[in-house]
């Protein structure tokens, strides 16, 4: 088995051995600081509920990387083939980039009369920003010899896109889209965080909310994990397919010679 999941693999073995014994040795109230062994227990027994939720969010944050995919990309192409573009709008991606999700999204919930839409949209605006920032550095990064080479043969400027441009940013742009998973992630969270959305069709924001509210620590812990794993999930997806993309061609996903 390889080393690099072996050895993650103890470590989280020994430190979740370690807080057992913390917890059981300076007999913590559970209330407190509930132990792995009774978190684990909560999820086995509140399982389906969570798992629904989590479903909820994972809708919110699956649905928020496609479209910072999709229009992330499609607003870094039209930012290499125009310098004015670029200069023009870039700096209100970065306004929105630094603004805190937290300020915004209660205008967001109140403007947009749809509970998922809106949740979608504060998602969206946390995680498209290393989509466009990324594959844009990608597109202009071409090597510029290849490109006097290309316009020497009277290329095209899709054919200067498609065959140099575009090949060049897929590394820029999965790594991008790697972060932009995480993110998505943390902003369908806070969205519903600030929601404050109720019922049984709820995100695991809101039974972290609930739980927190009734004192009911493990299973607060229990929804923490389960969307840490879900968190872990997404970015071993995202690297798996920027593997297998890359790994026959350039270097970053080329296994090592030694």
């Amino acid at each position: 088995m390889s080393a690099r999941i072996v050895a993650p693999a103890l470590v989280g073995i020994v430190m979740l051995a370690l807080w057992e014994a913390l917890v059981r040795f300076n007999e913590i109230p559970p209330y407190i600081l509930p132990g792995p062994i009774l978190i684990a227990q909560t999820m086995l027994r509140d399982g389906p509920s969570l798992m629904g939720s989590l479903w909820v969010t994972l809708r919110i944050t699956l649905a928020a990387l496609a479209l910072a995919v999709v229009l992330g990309g499609a607003i870094a192409i039209l930012f290499a083939q125009s310098r004015l573009l670029e200069l023009s709008f870039f700096p209100y991606a970065v306004i929105l980039q630094v603004t805190p999700i937290v300020a915004i999204a209660p205008l967001i919930i109140i403007w947009v009369n749809d509970t998922f839409a809106s949740l979608l949209i504060c998602a969206w605006i946390v995680a498209f920003f290393p989509v466009v920032a990324n594959t844009t550095l990608g597109l202009n990064s071409a090597d510029r010899n290849l490109v006097a080479l290309f316009r020497l043969y009277n290329a095209s400027r899709w054919q200067v896109l498609r065959h140099l441009r575009l090949p060049s940013a897929l590394p820029y742009f999965m790594a991008g889209v790697r972060i932009s998973g995480g993110l998505a992630l943390i902003g369908a969270v806070v969205a519903e965080f600030v929601a404050g959305t109720g019922g049984s069709s709820t995100g695991l924001a809101s039974r972290i909310l609930e739980s927190g509210y009734r004192l009911e620590i493990p299973r607060l812990f229990a929804a923490l994990f389960l969307l840490s794993l879900a968190g872990i999930l997404i970015f071993a997806v995202l690297s798996w397919i920027s593997n297998a993309l890359l790994s026959h061609w350039h270097e970053s996903a080329l296994p090592d010679e030694d």
